[in-house]
């Protein structure tokens, strides 16, 4: 699952659409006026993204709705997409969708989704284009830090031994949760996606693997989480942490090595 959280109104679900489609890599924007041959038009949230230099324009038309959406919603929703040139469009229906909207997206280029079915659609390329590489991007600090081999910075021996013990121990702390996510996000890296290795939550491949998690220094609310946005959230604030604590043993070993230089 990608996120548990669910849209409170329509506004709100145009906005969740976009955002996971700019983590995804799309041009995309909000309430996109539009000049059609019939006369302007607003799209809910319009997207283009360009594969091997041919454009590709996608139409999302988000329907914040009690009842489930009729035939006739999609018949004129593919008048747009044909007046406007677009190569596919999207309703996404928070209620669903009558049996007649489905047979009048038959042999179209209109596609019918609810919330959490569009997030499955769109989850490989968001885990690819944004998980992976945010991962990658705000916690390769802590990677430098979390040395299986526990390599002393150079400026580790600027400590006097109260801290090199406070250090020692600040290691031991992160050193699990950050080898895992090392591992994790380089490995993916290396071999390219593959979704059989991302599965949450991870005690539950980690249990597969015979670990005892309760020996793992990685905190409960990670190690349980089961959707990718949070348990990324989660990941972030947790590594951001931790790389805070360890670059003040960093400032204070540089500046005494600039001290004694």
């Amino acid at each position: 699952m990608l996120s548990k959280r669910e849209p409170a109104t329509w506004q709100e679900l145009q906005e969740m659409v976009a955002q996971v489609l700019i983590e995804c890599g799309f041009a995309t924007e909000v309430e996109k006026k539009i000049q059609s041959v019939r006369g302007e038009v607003e799209i809910d949230v319009y997207a283009e993204e360009k594969v091997f230099n041919r454009l590709n324009i996608i139409l999302f038309e988000c329907k914040y709705w009690k009842s489930k959406i009729p035939q006739n919603i999609i018949h004129g929703f593919r008048t747009v997409l044909s007046d406007i040139g677009a190569n596919t469009g999207y309703i996404i229906s928070s209620s669903g969708f009558q049996s007649g909207s489905f047979s009048a997206s038959e042999q179209t280029n209109i596609k019918l989704r609810t919330w959490y079915e569009f997030q499955d659609e769109f989850e490989d390329m968001w885990l690819q284009k944004y998980f992976l590489l945010t991962l990658s991007e705000k916690l390769d600090p802590l990677f430098s830090y979390i040395e299986p081999l526990h390599l002393e910075p150079v400026w580790f021996k600027f400590l006097n031994q109260e801290e090199k013990i406070k250090y020692d121990n600040t290691y031991k702390k992160y050193f699990d949760f950050g080898n895992y996510i090392f591992m994790f996000s380089k490995w993916h890296h290396l071999t390219g996606f593959d979704k059989e290795k991302l599965e949450l939550p991870i005690t539950t491949q980690l249990h597969r693997q015979k670990v005892d998690t309760h020996n793992l220094h990685i905190p409960v609310d990670i190690l349980e989480e089961n959707s990718y946005r949070e348990f990324l959230e989660r990941v972030l604030i947790y590594g951001e942490k931790a790389i805070s604590e360890f670059r003040l043993f960093r400032d204070i070993g540089l500046a005494r090595k600039e001290e004694h230089h």
